[in-house]
């Protein structure tokens, strides 16, 4: 059957925990605030229910995992198929052999520098500056203040559209900046971090004084997906932008942050489109006048509207 179908009648859950709600609107779940509704939108009760559920319907429903909604851009006509919510249902934590913390995929990237500092486990604390889920920041090797996801990882755990779970090796991962190559139909679970036993008092001033950088620098009072292009070589991308005079240049209620020129704020009332029409634009004119092709950082999602 077609997502599209589906919406007449739900689906058979027997014997899946989860919740599972029809034409969910996608801006109450990204942190731009915009998105339209979402055909499916289930939230598992935990990860073997995320298995029962995708071995349910392998094949029949198209797939977006979603954490907290940072880092993506939803489409105004929203999202065909499903949209498998991670945040508060993969959520946990805790260490293992000492010095390997264990976290689910839909824990907070902040939460886990915060956890790991408590247990006097040092090496995390970049993490506290990643504004997503532990998921998200395994499929795109998210980084923050020098610190990448990647460098930490020690092995992960996977599941795949039939709801087979693997552990395997950070080793067997190809990795970059800001990239990872992942199977298609396969997706984060949980990683195992390898940190170092250290000052835990040390690591919670250091998040504090990252956290003090972030609010410094960042809009982070304002509605925002994080970084919207990745740095190319040797460069900044908020550098080049800045260069162009486009800090502040809006489209609709869609801006390039006045605080930093790598960040697109929603003042409002934004839609996609004009978010995504502002990223088009930015990209153009610092083509035109660099010669550099920015490369967004931030993932599309669903179809425009109309």
């Amino acid at each position: 059957m077609m997502a599209a179908e589906r919406l007449d009648s739900m689906p058979d859950m027997t014997g899946i925990r989860g919740e599972l709600r029809a034409g969910e609107p996608m801006s109450a779940h990204t942190s731009w605030r915009v998105g339209g509704p979402a055909d499916w939108y289930f939230t598992p009760a935990d990860r073997d229910d995320l298995a029962t559920f995708l071995r349910r319907f392998a094949d029949e429903l198209p797939v977006l995992f979603v954490g907290l909604g940072s880092n993506l851009l939803v489409r105004d006509g929203g999202v065909r198929g499903v949209v498998i919510a991670t945040h508060k249902a993969l959520s946990g934590m805790r260490i293992e052999d000492g010095e390997v913390l264990y976290v689910e995929a839909g824990v907070a990237c902040a939460q886990v520098a915060r956890y790991a500092s408590r247990n006097d486990l040092v090496g995390a604390e970049f993490l506290a500056g990643i504004p997503g889920c532990m998921g998200g920041a395994l499929a795109m090797n998210a980084g923050a203040f020098g610190g990448e996801t990647w460098r930490v990882v020690r092995s992960v755990d996977t599941v795949d559209r039939e709801g087979d779970q693997v552990t395997r090796p950070a080793s067997s991962f190809e990795t970059g900046y800001r990239h990872v190559a992942l199977p298609e139909g396969c997706w984060f679970l949980a990683a195992r971090l390898q940190l170092d036993r250290g000052d835990g008092e040390a690591g919670k001033q250091e998040i504090a004084s990252l956290l003090r950088r972030r609010a410094d620098s960042q809009p982070v009072q304002s509605a925002n997906a994080g970084s919207v292009f990745t740095n190319p070589p040797g460069d900044h991308a908020a550098r080049l932008i800045e260069s162009c005079g486009l800090k502040g240049f809006a489209i609709g209620d869609a801006q390039v942050s006045e605080k930093h020129a790598n960040f697109i704020v929603n003042r409002g009332a934004a839609t996609a489109a004009e978010i995504e029409k502002l990223i088009d634009a930015v990209r153009t004119r610092v083509r035109a006048d660099t010669g550099v092709d920015l490369v967004p950082e931030v993932r599309f999602a669903g179809e425009a509207d109309g």
